[in-house]
């Protein structure tokens, strides 16, 4: 099993069950130690926000602590109330949990198709059965057992009904742990049945301290721009930090600096590098990155405020790109289907550097209108 990929596992950094320290969510590991401590535990939490952002390892984090600490029976000499969800990496159940062999977990999500040698796109209604298998069993010791979906988003509709199921009538002593990108797609009756613990975007600092946890090496000074291209994601910035996505964004603000007369030596320059075979990342990241400045672009027409630069003269560019009424509708329409085409016509093997360029001469001819009102 340990050869075979994992669906929750980004490439090159260590998985959240791996990862000990959380950072940047304080408020939602208080609210579920304080439900703990007041023995008000909720049988199923949903745990929400933008990926990247922590929720895997917050929900590895309160299983460890689940599973790790001894119940209350209520006897005169009771542990004290534990003041963190801390749990010493050398316990035996932190051991267990990182190997996946501890008996009173179950891991619900997208499973290894041996016959298609890949990840199945979904979790099925056969994965749901093996829950309720498990469910059936009972605690070797009696106490607490921990099941963690990630993600809910990925349930298909058989699989969604099943967990509904198990979620109207929980069995004793079991706590689910739901992790969701986008939890308006849920159905409404299994967010009903969950208390909502909401992670929010990663401030710099506590990005820059996941990075440093997570083995990536990130400069004083990029932490902010890394941030801001992340949108507070961890997960994002490790990718960006991994293919010097700063140094491409970096290129693609000299690139956009010289529109509405567009430097063509210096776009095509960028489309074949983003479509090098040799990086084939590459594509994705720029498809991204141009994504990000336009949102960029039109948030800042919106809110008539210059968000911090994420690159050298990216704020005077944007300034005088946004700086006309109606340029956030403009910008956002661009943005909501520019990267899209794009990555349509890479997935029916149109010439990637073509796609790429195709993207920025729209750019460009939009800045041409944007100057002339």
């Amino acid at each position: 099993m340990s050869d075979l990929p994992e669906p929750d596992r980004l490439e090159g950094a260590p998985h959240p069950r791996e990862t000990l320290q959380l950072f940047g969510h304080q408020s939602a590991e208080a609210t579920f130690l304080a439900a703990f401590n007041a023995a008000r535990l909720h049988h199923a939490w949903l745990i929400s926000g933008p990926k990247g952002v922590g929720k895997a390892t917050l929900a590895w984090r309160l299983a460890r602590f689940l599973l790790a600490t001894p119940e209350d029976d209520g006897g005169f000499f009771a542990a004290p109330k534990p003041a963190t969800l801390d749990i010493p990496a050398g316990d035996p159940v932190a051991h267990r949990i990182a190997a996946l062999s501890e008996p009173r977990l179950f891991l619900l999500r997208r499973p290894y198709d041996d016959k298609a040698e890949r990840l199945r796109a979904e979790i099925t209604v056969d994965e749901t059965r093996s829950l309720r298998n498990f469910l059936g069993l009972s605690a070797a010791d009696g106490g607490r057992r921990v099941v963690i979906v990630d993600s809910a988003d990925e349930m298909n509709r058989s699989a969604a009904n099943g967990i509904l199921k198990l979620l109207e009538e929980p069995p004793a002593k079991v706590t689910f742990l739901m992790i969701s990108h986008q939890p308006a797609d849920l159905l409404p009756t299994i967010r009903s049945r969950c208390r909502d613990l909401r992670l929010a975007a990663l401030t710099p600092p506590d990005l820059a301290a996941a990075l440093t946890q997570a083995g990536a090496e990130i400069d004083a000074e990029d932490r902010e721009a890394l941030a801001e291209l992340a949108g507070g994601s961890v997960g994002e910035a490790f990718r960006l930090s991994s293919l010097d996505g700063l140094k491409l964004y970096a290129a693609l603000i000299r690139l956009f600096s010289t529109l509405p007369k567009m430097d063509r030596a210096l776009a095509r320059q960028l489309a074949e590098a983003g479509a090098s075979r040799k990086t084939p990342e590459a594509f994705d990241l720029t498809v991204t990155l141009i994504d990000t400045f336009l949102a960029r672009l039109a948030r800042a027409a919106a809110l008539r405020a210059l968000p911090p630069e994420a690159a050298r003269g990216e704020a005077q560019l944007i300034e005088r790109l946004a700086s006309f009424d109606g340029a956030a509708r403009v910008w956002a329409d661009l943005a909501q289907h520019l990267g899209l085409r794009a990555r349509k016509g890479k997935a029916v093997n149109l010439d990637p550097a073509a796609l790429l360029m195709d993207m920025v001469l729209k750019v460009d001819e939009t800045a041409a209108l944007v100057v002339q009102r």
